[in-house]
């Protein structure tokens, strides 16, 4: 029995710590997208947030936040405000930059926290979320595992974002 126990325990520490690897210091997600020319009377350029979630909700890293010169609209940018940008925003700058023109965009992720870590091996969430102001509002949320395995994925496009493609590479 003690036996069974021991080997119980052994097996769950080399299992913790294979799950708590890193992922390789080479990895990065290119994250791909659209934002679509809207024939609409009083157009303005979305703001748009992207940012990486863990398993349990926690920011990990905001990627890009595109927005104007005043700020006091970031919580129109509501998931992205709720989540990390009313507790934590005076570190905008860091990430931030001006909104962009409908067109294709290309984003890269070092696969890195925001501590400038490797982020360990497992399940997150990419989200993009984009507001645009007399307009609507669109989030992708998009499961993603990371880890030794390449992938690429695509999501459906939607009103004020077309697909968001990712590419993870190591």
């Amino acid at each position: 029995m003690k036996k069974r126990l021991l080997l119980g325990a052994v097996a769950a520490v080399l299992l913790g710590s294979a799950q708590a690897a890193n992922v390789p210091p080479s990895a990065s997600m290119q994250i791909e997208f659209e934002l679509p020319k809207l024939e609409v009377a009083d157009y303005a350029r979305p703001y748009v947030a992207i940012w990486v979630e863990d398993s349990g909700g926690k920011t990990v890293r905001n990627i890009a936040l595109w927005t104007g010169k005043d700020t006091e609209w970031l919580k129109d940018i509501r998931r992205w405000w709720r989540k990390f940008g009313r507790y934590q925003g005076d570190g905008i700058d860091a990430y931030s930059s001006a909104t962009r023109p409908a067109g294709q965009y290309q984003v890269q992720w070092d696969a890195k926290d925001g501590e400038g870590n490797p982020v360990t091996s497992g399940d997150y969430t990419l989200y993009v979320e984009v507001v645009r102001e007399h307009g609507g509002r669109d989030l992708v949320r998009q499961p993603i595992q990371l880890g030794q395995q390449e992938f690429s994925m695509s999501s459906k496009a939607k009103y004020e974002i077309g697909s968001v493609t990712l590419s993870y590479k190591i």
